[in-house]
């Protein structure tokens, strides 16, 4: 870990700024999801070198292991008019026109969810939303502190194969374009629903080049995070050691727990694919970097000062200025040299965030 720079400094939140052109902030994926642009990071040396996402190959050695993120995203966001009553109060057949929008955050049991609602004042307590042409009714149960509502759903059929039908993808709120091919938004490894947005790392992986990591002798280790929609949230505090991370639940199994140990017994990287990942092997390590069968919520904010048990380098995109995210590669490689390096991308026109192109920190 490099926090050469570790002063007040490295806590102020204006510490994580840096200027980004507008057009950088790709709007689209690359063609061909591995030939995105790849900046590479010694960081021992510092030194930066300019790749193809498909060279990643030539970092791995024999032995070491990826850890993806297997958690799929799910076409959260639903779009419905409430049922209205009538003089005595009665929910009737006919439905109001403004649109609400309801957007899934977290599956509390088989039917409920918790949602955000726009617009919310349209949404007491009882209200009833048509979704679908009635394919999908949400019923307000409860409004929570924070303005978020707890809906049940009712519905006929496979939940998720209903929200394939009638849902849209929530594409983050800096991309203006939506892409025609919903999978263009979900790795080619997604398992498990739950994700409000991808782990977008691992946007860059296709099967065939899985295949070639797995010949060279490389462990694909999967866990699950499901990526809630604070990742999207701004850090409000002017000191980051004030700011509360977001909770978001994690499993990793006995399989992939035996797996990583074994990998780290015998002295391979880990290679975490993605921030989430990251968060995932730091939030479950033990204080020698081993791991544990377990399904929880984790809140671990990284920045600089942390340090890591587990992680040995990290494959990630360009993140937002002032984000946790930016903070957590500086916990890795130094803010000063993550500043530099993002200097650099921007000078050479590399893309920027959820759709643009990656970073390896070695």
């Amino acid at each position: 870990m490099n926090n050469k720079t570790l002063n007040d400094d490295i806590f102020l939140l204006s510490s994580y700024d840096y200027e980004l052109p507008e057009e950088l902030i790709a709007q689209s994926p690359a063609e061909r999801r591995d030939m995105s642009r790849l900046l590479v990071m010694d960081r021992s040396t510092g030194e930066l070198s300019h790749k193809h996402f498909c060279d990643i190959i030539d970092y791995l050695n024999p032995g070491d292991a990826i850890v993806v993120n297997n958690s799929k995203v799910i076409p959260a966001r639903l779009f419905g008019k409430r049922r209205i009553k009538n003089t005595k109060g009665e929910l009737t057949n006919e439905l109001g026109d403004s649109i609400i929008e309801v957007f899934l955050l977290e599956r509390k049991d088989k039917d409920s969810w918790e949602v955000l609602m726009k617009p919310a004042r349209k949404a007491p307590v009882g209200t009833v939303i048509e979704i679908g042409e009635g394919k999908l009714r949400a019923t307000v149960r409860e409004i929570l502190e924070d303005g978020n509502r707890i809906v049940d759903f009712d519905y006929s059929g496979e939940f998720f194969a209903l929200l394939d039908e009638i849902g849209e993808m929530p594409l983050p709120p800096y991309i203006h374009e939506r892409t025609a091919e919903k999978g263009r938004y979900q790795t080619v490894y997604a398992k498990h629903e739950g994700s409000s947005a991808a782990p977008t790392a691992g946007l860059h992986f296709t099967n065939e080049l899985l295949e070639q990591v797995k010949a060279k002798g490389v462990k694909i280790i999967p866990v699950t995070l499901h990526v809630g929609l604070g990742t999207f949230r701004p850090v409000h505090e002017d000191n980051i050691k004030n700011h509360k991370m977001h909770s978001e639940f994690y499993t990793v199994t006995e399989e992939s727990a035996k797996a990583f140990n074994e990998v780290k017994k015998n002295g391979g990287r880990i290679f975490c694919v993605g921030t989430t990942s990251c968060r995932t092997i730091e939030s479950n390590a033990d204080e020698n970097g081993f791991l544990t069968a377990k399904s929880d919520n984790t809140e671990i904010f990284i920045y600089p000062g942390y340090k890591f048990k587990a992680v040995d380098s990290l494959i990630t995109n360009f993140h937002l200025p002032q984000s946790t995210l930016i903070m957590l590669i500086s916990a890795l490689a130094g803010r000063e040299e993550v500043l530099a390096m993002y200097k650099v991308a921007v000078e050479n026109k590399y893309r920027f965030f959820s759709f643009g192109d990656a970073c390896l920190f070695l």
